[in-house]
Formats: structure tokens, sequence, C-alpha cells
């Protein structure tokens, strides 16, 4: 089971706009609307873990950047 982050949907400019958290199977569908209350809410997607990935003759970086800080600040 993953832990999905999703946002109400103002129906109003200035309305304000709540997070809610919940866990789904990766199987199921994303919510168009809060399961309690009816709200229409919809997914936030949110940045995830880098992968490292490798192939002949290049050099293995995380997705995120090329430096060790994993920025492309010039660090490294």
């Amino acid at each position: 089971m993953a832990i999905y982050v999703y946002e109400s949907i103002p129906e109003s400019d200035g309305a304000p706009v709540r997070t809610y958290e919940f866990k789904q199977s990766m199987n199921d569908a994303a919510y168009t609307k809060h399961p309690e209350t009816g709200e229409p809410i919809r997914r936030v997607v949110t940045g995830s873990i880098g992968i490292m990935t490798g192939s002949k003759g290049g050099s293995s970086t995380p997705s995120g950047g090329g430096h060790s800080c994993g920025s492309h600040c010039g660090c490294g």
C-alpha cells in the first residue's frame, strides 16, 4: 500500500486548499472525491527518490542532478 497526497479543489477564488493523505493500492484509481465528505479532490504529484542508472561507457548519477549534493550547483 502506498500513501498518496490529495488536495481539495477550491470552488471559488480565495477558498482554502486542504491537503489529505490516503493509503491506497497502486492499482486503485485516483480519488476524484473525498471518500467521506464527497468534496472534489485531486491527486498531487510529489517528488520521489532518485534512481541510480548506468550504461556501458557511461557513469551512474542520481536522477536529480550530477553532483554528490544532488544539484547542479557546481560543487563537484
